[in-house]
C-alpha cells in the first residue's frame, strides 16, 4: 500500500468520525435562545472532540508526510489509533447528553488516552519502518508533548470522580498543548525540500 492510500482512508475515517459527532447535536423545536441552553453540554463537548480530531488529522498528515516506507505494522498501528479514534463520537455524545457526568467524563478520558497511545505506537512504528536515522526520528526527538499528554488524560480520569471541572479543564489544556501542529517535523520537511507539508 503507497502512502497516499493510507493517508486517503485515515482522512476518510476521521471525515466520518466529524460527521457522526455533528449528528449528535440535535435540532432544538423551539425558536428563542432558551431552546439552545440544553444544547450547551452537548456543543461544547463537540467543539473539544472536533479539535481533537483536527489535532490528530493535522499532526498524522504531517507525520505520514515524512514517512518513505509504509509496513504492515505501520498499516496496523494506524488502523490501530483509527480505532480508538472512532470511539471519540460516542464518548462525547455521551460526555454531552450527561451534562459532564463523572463517569461519561473518565470514559472521555480513557478513550482520549488510548487515543494517545495509539498515536505513539504509530510514531513509533514509522520511525522503525524509516529507520533510527530518517527525518522523521530527527524531527520528533525528545517527543516531551507525546510523553506527557497520557499522563495528563490519566490525571484527567482520576479527577472525574473527584471534580469534573477539574478532569475538563485538563482535556482543554491538554488540546491547547497540541493545538499548533508539531513544528519540529515541519521544519525537517522544508529543510528536505519536501513540498508535502
Amino acid at each position: 500500500m503507497t502512502k497516499g492510500r493510507l493517508e486517503a482512508f485515515s482522512d476518510g475515517v476521521l471525515a466520518i468520525i466529524i460527521t457522526i459527532m455533528v449528528l449528535e447535536i440535535k435540532v432544538p423545536h423551539g425558536t428563542d435562545w432558551t431552546a439552545l441552553r440544553p444544547l450547551l453540554p452537548v456543543f461544547l463537548s463537540y467543539v473539544l472532540s472536533f479539535v481533537y480530531v483536527g489535532i490528530y488529522w493535522n499532526n498524522h498528515h504531517l507525520m505520514l508526510g515524512s514517512a518513505h516506507h509504509i509496513s504492515g505494522s505501520v498499516l496496523w498501528a494506524n488502523s490501530h489509533l483509527l480505532f480508538w479514534l472512532s470511539l471519540i463520537p460516542f464518548s462525547t455524545g455521551w460526555m454531552g447528553e450527561n451534562n459532564f457526568a463523572p463517569l461519561p467524563m473518565a470514559i472521555y478520558g480513557f478513550v482520549l488516552l488510548m487515543a494517545a497511545l495509539a498515536y505513539f505506537l504509530l510514531k513509533t512504528t514509522l520511525i522503525r519502518a524509516q529507520g533510527p536515522d530518517s527525518r522523521l526520528a530527527r524531527a520528533l526527538g525528545s517527543d516531551w508533548k507525546g510523553k506527557i499528554s497520557p499522563l495528563l488524560y490519566a490525571l484527567g480520569i482520576a479527577a472525574s470522580f473527584w471534580h469534573v471541572e477539574v478532569a475538563g479543564l485538563i482535556y482543554v489544556a491538554v488540546a491547547l498543548l497540541w493545538l499548533v501542529p508539531d513544528p519540529r517535523i515541519g521544519r525537517s520537511l522544508a529543510q528536505e525540500g519536501t513540498t508535502e507539508v
